[in-house]
């Protein structure tokens, strides 16, 4: 942003800002990046670290320590 001389007229600085703002509105929209998520979806796809990862995920939250080698607390 450049620096604007504060001895300009309220009328002059808005006029300033007025011609910003048009040539803004006329630059093209610049392109988003896609969403973290959509990136990553099904990148792991037919991987079978990836599914093992997954039911290592499943044990766990069901209470299953079967799978990951802990001996039995009973």
């Amino acid at each position: 942003m450049t620096n604007q001389p504060t001895d300009l007229s309220i009328e002059e600085r808005v006029a300033a800002l007025e011609a910003a703002v048009a040539k803004l509105q006329q630059e093209p929209a610049p392109i988003q990046p896609q969403n973290w998520v959509e990136q990553l979806s099904g990148s792991f796809k037919d991987e079978p670290e990836f599914e093992a990862v997954l039911a290592y995920g499943r044990a766990i939250r069901q209470g299953d320590d079967s799978l990951l080698g802990f001996p039995d607390q009973s």
